[in-house]
Formats: C-alpha cells, structure tokens, sequence
C-alpha cells in the first residue's frame, strides 16, 4: 500500500477551493463560446475573437498588476480576484434573462475574468509554496492537476445536459457561484499570513512588472521550458472554437456530444498526474521534459481528420486522451520545477509573466486561426495547428540546462 503523503489542514482548504471553482468552470468549459454560437449566432471569426481578444486584453491588464500581487498578503488578492469573477459572470444571466445580453458583453467579461485568473494563480503559486515544504510540492501540485482534469472530465457532459434542459445560461450560474465558494473556502484557512517583506529598491519602480520576464530569461532551463509552453499552449488552446464552429455548427454535433468529446479524455488526466511523481523518481525530470514534452505535441494533427457521427466522436476522444495523459503528467513537473527556480520575492511577478506570456500566445493563435478558418474552413486551420506544433519539441531545453537539483532516478523495478 502507498502512503498518502500528508500535506496539512490548510492545504485541504486551499485545495477544496480549488476543486469548487475547477468542478464550477468543468461545468462552464467553453461557456463564453457556446453561448456566442447558441444565442448569438456568431461565426468563426467572432468565436476566435472571443477566445482570443479577452485573454489578450486581460494579459495586457495583468502586467501592472504582478508587483501589486507580489508585495501584498496573497489570501486577500486571491478572495477578492474571485468575488471579481463572480460579480462579473453573474450578470450573464441577467442580461440574458432581460433580453439584453451582446457579444460585447461577453468579450468584456472574458477580459476581466482573463486578469483575475492572472492574478489569482500568481498569488495562488507564491502561497502553495509558503504552505508546503519544497519535498512535498510535486504532489500539491499532481493533486491540483489531477482535481482540474476530473473536474472537466465531470463538468461538460452535466453541463451539456443542463442546457439542453434549462438553457445555455445555466452553467454560468454553476461558474460564477463556484467563484463565491472558492473564496468562502480560502477564507476558511486559518493561520496569518506574512506580510510580503520587499527586497532592494521600491516594488512600485517601474521596472518591477518587468523583472519576472527578466529572472525567466536569464534562466536557461526556464527560458526553453517558457518558449516552449506558449507556443504549445497557444496551438492546442487555437484548436478549441475551431472544434466548436466544425461539432456544432458544419457537423451538427448535440451540445451533450460537443462536452462528451471533451469530458471522457479527460479521465486521462487522473492517470498522468498520479503518475507524476513516480515518473520523475524513476527516469529523472530532465526525461519528463524532453520525452513526455515531446508527446504532448504528437497528436493534435487527428483532429484534422473528424468526421461526423460516432467515428468523428471516438477521433476526437482519442486524440484529447493521448495529449491531455502527457499534458497532466508534464504539467505539474514543470509547475514544480518553475517554484524551484523562483525566489520568493520573485514568485507573483514570475508566475505572473509566466501566465501572461501564454495567454499573449494562445490570443495570437487563436485569432489567427480564426481568421485562416473564415477563408479556408475550420478544418483547414486544424490541419496547420497540428502541423506547426510537430515543430515545438525542438524548443524543449538540453540536457544539463534543467539538471540542477534534478532528482536522482531510481533504477529499482519495483
């Protein structure tokens, strides 16, 4: 039997907020799209400039928000970023009840909810690693990745269902309630925090939103591990209202089907995590880096080929399950690796540029995939996604540039 490695009281309740706001937005995956084609009517163009002008924006609005993140008690920036979440999901359905919603609106609310989550996971990241010992990180971090792949695993099919019964407001409500009770749960810990002690010069000089680019690129393993992951994340996140423009709308896919394409691979999620630390103490980090980095990008080019019915929904199934195995195994190695790395007066504003660049990525790509999808079809622009990405593994770092502090691999066959 394995023991289950003890990580404490406050944790559980950092964790349990955690796993109400996942299994609230598992529910919501893909809202802000699906309302836009259901209600909206809205074509891929506006689709992609919904996936892609928020986050973009929010990114812009994040950067001078990382000092203020970085110098200040995170339990309090973490409950108010999501009463902030809260408020502004919230007024979907009102909008929607009274006639009034618009995808101006909705392209608000995906900027503001793209900056709070900068914001949120910054100050999230810097008080996981107060609150837990530098040993015990990796496994904080699996149980996150692992709550968040069950969580969309869970959500969507219910999500689905609950549309197609109450309409397709229902599950922003779950979202933005989530939100509420995600802060509720991170008031619960007890326990005072340190006030942030700041190091050199004023936090509020105006080089200080610059300074987490600044400790990532003088890093060489951080550095390619950072290239890397916008490129990947912004080609696979591209492919995402492009799948819901080609399901829905030119495959005639049900809304239930659209969530069960994206829900059952995410049961993938709970293996690749769990395997995380076994993985690392039996073939070191630097294999995890350069093998499983490399399977994530194998497989995105399938969704080229779906097809309508139950052979274009097993396609999908099957091309998600592959990429998300390797991506919720890689994650929380290199989320770990990245707090490793990180002083703690650099933690906010790293986590922060870290986030912000990725977001930055996922915009670019998935606006441009939106407007290759208006000229040659969504079909076309999953093609190029999936062949651009095969090119990604070769910004993965070298051997030695992540060797530092690198566990030693076991060579038992236990």
């Amino acid at each position: 039997m394995v023991n289950r490695t003890r990580l404490g009281r406050q944790f559980g309740w950092l964790w349990a907020a955690y796993a109400v706001s996942a299994y609230g937005s598992g529910l919501g995956f893909g809202a802000l799209p699906l309302i836009a084609v259901l209600v909206l009517h809205a074509g891929p163009a506006e689709v992609s400039a919904l996936s892609a002008v928020g986050p973009a924006m929010g990114a812009l609005i994040a950067v001078p928000l990382a000092p203020w993140v970085e110098f200040r008690r995170k339990r309090p920036v973490m409950i108010t970023m999501d009463l902030t979440r809260f408020a502004v999901m919230a007024t979907i359905p009102v909008a929607y009840a009274f006639g009034w919603l618009g995808f101006v609106q909705l392209l608000v609310i995906s900027v503001v909810v793209a900056a709070a989550k900068i914001a949120f996971n910054a100050a999230g990241g810097a008080y996981l690693k107060a609150l837990v010992r530098p040993e015990d990180l990796l496994v904080a971090n699996a149980r996150f990745e692992s709550t968040n792949w069950s969580s969309i695993a869970v959500g969507p099919p219910l999500g689905g269902a609950a549309i197609g019964l109450f309409g397709p407001v229902t599950t922003v409500v779950a979202d933005a309630l989530s939100y509420l009770f995600s802060a509720l749960g991170i008031t619960a810990i007890r326990g005072r925090e340190e006030a942030p002690q700041p190091t050199g010069k004023s936090p509020v000089r105006a080089g200080a939103v610059l300074d987490g680019w600044r400790h990532i690129m003088g890093d060489p393993g951080l550095r390619a591990l950072y290239l890397n992951q916008m490129l990947v994340a912004g080609l696979i996140m591209a492919t995402e209202p492009l799948l819901a423009v080609l399901l829905l709308r030119q495959l005639e896919f049900p809304p239930w089907q659209y969530g069960l394409a994206f829900a059952a691979p995410c049961l993938g999620g709970l293996i690749g995590s769990r395997l995380a630390r076994r993985v690392v103490a039996r073939y070191g980090r630097q294999w995890v880096f350069r093998t499983v980095g490399t399977l994530r990008a194998i497989w995105l080019i399938g969704l080229a080929f779906v097809r309508p019915g139950v052979v274009g929904l097993v396609t999908v199934i099957a091309v998600e399950l592959a990429i998300i195995i390797n991506m919720s195994l890689y994650t929380p190695v290199l989320a770990t690796y990245r707090l490793e790395r990180t002083p703690k007066h650099l933690v906010a504003r790293t986590l922060s540029a870290w986030s912000i660049g990725q977001q930055a990525s996922i915009a670019v790509f998935t606006a441009l995939g939106g407007l290759l999808a208006d000229v040659t079809g969504p079909r076309t622009a999953l093609t190029v996604a999936g062949l651009l990405i095969l090119a990604t593994p070769l910004l993965l770092p070298r051997h030695g540039q992540t060797s530092q502090h690198e566990p030693e691999p076991s060579r038992s066959h236990s």
